[in-house]
């Protein structure tokens, strides 16, 4: 077969959700923002926050497991394992990838980590179709991770508000090789490195090492390092890149938005949502606003997707467009077209 026939489908998908939520009148109480314009202007009616046991990869272990019990699929038929799990984990050094290749019984797969920040699923999607169409001994693919940068959030910081929603839980979506349905075609990914300094957790690396005066300042936690040059690169370019990938991401599959049946987009301020869905011309109910969830980073696609899947909004013969953006700052977005190839 020549590779151009070749085609990659998802067979299923898998979550877990943290059984803890804060509420947006916790939100309110810790911010002092009234609770009224949390839910409105923030868009949060509550959000998962991780329990004792919820630990970033075992979150990931976990919907990997709802995803093989969902879909039927035997561990041992999967032949690589991409973690899309936060850096935020178990241990400071360490391939969470490998791990979760052991906990679900993927005895046959290797494993790898990679991070992309919330845009690393839709990456992950394009890195894993393009490794099965060029190497003829991977046919199975399971995506996997999980996320709690929740803990990195400093209420009383009104810096860090726009990232408020941060959430936790975890994600999976399994892909098999000429499956015939639901197929993965064309990704559009942009990265602007000149706001790679702008958001980070400072303390801990290797410029602020572990300390007594590192924990003392505060530097274990999310932080905007320059909010000027942040704010108003963003206003230029978030929007008009946000649109963009969604349109390439289409063009190169052959479509335009008015053929999006459904778009998977993450967690963010509700303005901003609607004015995404109105510039593609979409009406509401062609997404979901994850209000109950808030921003589980890179998992809103898979969760999004899962989501519309139980409520009919996803049907054979949709086009479904995946879209995200990352601090970094990354924009990236892929097309599926969901049902049996035509």
């Amino acid at each position: 077969m020549e590779r151009k026939d070749i085609n990659v489908g998802i067979v299923g998908t898998g979550l877990y959700i943290p059984e803890t939520y804060m509420t947006a009148e916790d939100i309110a109480k810790e911010t002092g923002i009234p609770e009224e314009i949390i839910k409105t202007k923030f868009g949060i009616i509550r959000k998962p926050i991780s329990g004792p046991e919820d630990h970033t990869c075992h979150m990931g272990i976990q919907a990997a497991k709802d995803c093989l019990r969902r879909t039927g699929v035997d561990p041992k038929e999967i032949d690589l394992i991409i973690y899309i799990g936060e850096e935020h984990k178990e241990y400071l050094l360490w391939t969470s990838g490998i791990k979760l290749q052991y906990e679900i019984g993927a005895e046959n797969a290797w494993a790898f980590d990679m991070a992309l920040r919330c845009g690393t699923a839709v990456a992950a999607l394009k890195i894993a179709k393009d490794m099965m169409v060029a190497d003829d001994n991977i046919n199975t693919v399971m995506i996997a991770g999980g996320y709690r940068n929740v803990d990195f959030i400093d209420y009383k910081n009104p810096r860090v508000s726009f990232m408020y929603d941060l959430a936790a839980g975890g994600g999976a979506i399994l892909l098999k090789k000429n499956y015939n349905r639901n197929i993965v075609l064309e990704a559009s990914i942009i990265t602007d490195g000149s706001f790679s300094e702008d958001v980070a957790v400072v303390g801990g690396g290797t410029k602020y090492p572990v300390s007594h005066e590192m924990i003392d300042k505060g530097l274990y936690k999310l932080d905007v390092l320059n909010m000027e040059h942040m704010k108003k690169g963003l206003e230029e370019k978030s929007m008009p890149n946000f649109l963009g990938v969604i349109k390439e991401s289409l063009r190169k599959s052959g479509y335009t938005p008015s053929d999006i049946g459904y778009l998977a987009i993450l967690h963010m301020k509700r303005s901003a949502h609607e004015f995404i869905l109105n510039e593609l011309g979409l009406s509401p109910d062609k997404s979901i606003y994850l209000e109950n969830y808030g921003h589980m980073g890179q998992i809103d696609q898979i969760l999004s997707t899962q989501l519309a899947l139980e409520e009919g909004k996803i049907k054979d013969g949709d086009v479904v467009v995946w879209v995200s953006a990352g601090i970094g700052y990354v924009w990236d977005a892929i097309t599926i077209k969901w049902g049996p190839i035509e």
